[in-house]
């Protein structure tokens, strides 16, 4: 992604959502100019919880596409478009700042607690390390899909699970749970995104667009609350064909191409009108 891992960046962006942190934005990469759209993320200023909903209605997308949709400090789920054309949803949990897969000790790695029949899990590295996992997901553009991340807390272990709402089904599916030794007790730092992993130079010749929400969190007594609020920020790429806006009262997050940043400038942060405060959908599910 650049010096810095995707993990580091998200870990900063996140804090800076939640204590005020300066924004790695600022701090250019001439290197990744013309190699790849540059990353671009939606962050929900203070926003903590037990479980975080989240939708995404992709509207233009290229081979080496992630739409992250629901991010938090220690992991992020969302849908990708891979080089190949095929597409799926992608949740991963870190365990390590190491990038080596194979360097935590065992009893350190995340664990694989549940994992329903269709899903693939496999350890990663790069900008970090820990478990993934992989849902086949034939997501089409301007259609919205509904996502859900939960945790619990327990003896020491933080216990993190990614629900999807099936498209074909029209229920929630429980997918994957991993837990991982940790302090934390509530999702935190949450923020949503919008990355070209391509990264080949013709990649960032073409445009990827998505819109986000309404999002809400879940507190630790069981109510939901709408997330109203949500900061545009990008990566360390200088370049400026990017732009975050309002539409349908949805966020919307576009980079790449001939994209041009006429809406909201960097470091905005936007307000959803107040009607979507009574936006939490009713058929969420009632056990996470």
């Amino acid at each position: 992604m650049s010096a810095l891992t995707r993990r580091q960046w998200l870990q900063v962006t996140a804090a800076g959502t939640i204590a005020g942190f300066a924004n790695p934005s600022s701090r250019a990469d001439e290197k990744l100019k013309d190699i790849a759209c540059r990353s671009v993320h939606l962050g929900y200023p203070q926003a903590t919880g037990m479980a975080f909903y989240n939708t995404c209605r992709p509207i233009t997308s290229a081979p080496g596409t992630y739409f992250c949709v629901c991010g938090w400090d220690a992991g992020y789920y969302g849908i990708q478009e891979l080089g190949n054309g095929n597409k799926l949803a992608l949740f991963s949990i870190w365990d390590s700042e190491k990038n080596d897969p194979n360097a935590a000790p065992a009893e350190e790695r995340v664990k694989t607690e549940h994992v329903d029949p269709r899903v693939r899990v496999k350890r990663f590295g790069g900008e970090g390390s820990g478990g993934q996992s992989f849902f086949p997901l034939k997501w089409s553009l301007n259609e919205t899909y509904r996502f859900i991340v939960s945790m619990t807390h327990k003896d020491g272990r933080a216990f993190y699970t990614n629900w999807l709402f099936e498209p074909d089904t029209k229920a929630w599916t429980k997918l994957v749970t991993f837990s991982v030794p940790s302090k934390r007790t509530e999702l935190r730092g949450l923020y949503s995104f919008v990355e070209d992993f391509q990264r080949d130079r013709a990649s960032a010749a073409l445009t990827r667009r998505a819109q986000f929400g309404p999002a809400a969190v879940q507190s630790a007594d069981g109510a939901w609350h709408s997330l109203r609020q949500a900061k545009f920020t990008g990566d360390s790429n200088p370049v400026m064909n990017i732009d975050s806006q309002i539409v349908d009262e949805r966020f919307e997050l576009a980079t790449g191409g001939t994209i041009t940043n006429e809406h909201n400038p960097l470091n905005r942060v936007m307000t959803l009108p107040a009607a979507t405060a009574t936006a939490v959908p009713a058929d969420l599910p009632d056990s996470l």
